[in-house]
């Protein structure tokens, strides 16, 4: 096995694995699988985080979820694969951020490490195993790297913005 073939098989384990665990995230969200809340109690939830609608921010944050994950797995449109889901992610860290850095205190651990797997499979690209080098990358080019990663930084910068100043605002309201 050379040593392009061994960085083309660690990256189809490494999209898959992630795409896998991203997808059935957006699942839980989207359908209630795997113990989830489904698209009702996701939305009541980001409701109750700040995120406002809660249901678009439910279906939002289910597909960058499910739909970036399925896309990253399969290898195919990678720039906007990996940019949903790292969008997706920035809003979890922005939950979890309160809670400091480590998951076993509900922390940003895990979701940072999602979307910064998911946006480093997006700089190096999604490898010969993929379906972006069978369909000859065509939806994969360098533009399409730089404007999915700045669509998603701006989109989420903006999502995580409204969400604490309406949390400013709840926190007016109930503290006058």
């Amino acid at each position: 096995m050379t040593c392009l073939s061994r960085r083309d098989l660690g990256l189809l384990v490494l999209r898959v694995g992630t795409g896998t665990v991203l997808m059935a995230h957006g699942a839980q969200k989207l359908f209630g699988c795997f113990g989830g809340g489904g698209l009702e109690g996701t939305a009541a939830a980001m409701e109750h985080m700040g995120f406002k609608p809660g249901k678009q921010s439910a279906i939002a944050a289910g597909l960058g979820e499910m739909g970036g994950g399925a896309l990253l797995a399969l290898g195919l449109a990678t720039p906007a694969a990996v940019a949903a889901a790292a969008g997706a992610m920035a809003g979890a860290v922005s939950v979890h951020a309160p809670a400091g850095f480590f998951a076993q205190g509900g922390g940003f651990e895990y979701p940072a490490f999602l979307g910064f797997t998911a946006a480093a499979t997006g700089l190096t690209g999604a490898g010969r195993y993929s379906l972006d080098h069978a369909t000859g990358h065509v939806l994969d080019q360098p533009w399409t790297v730089a404007a999915a990663f700045l669509g998603s930084a701006v989109a989420a910068a903006a999502v995580v913005g409204r969400r604490a100043r309406q949390q400013e605002q709840d926190e007016v309201e109930t503290f006058g």
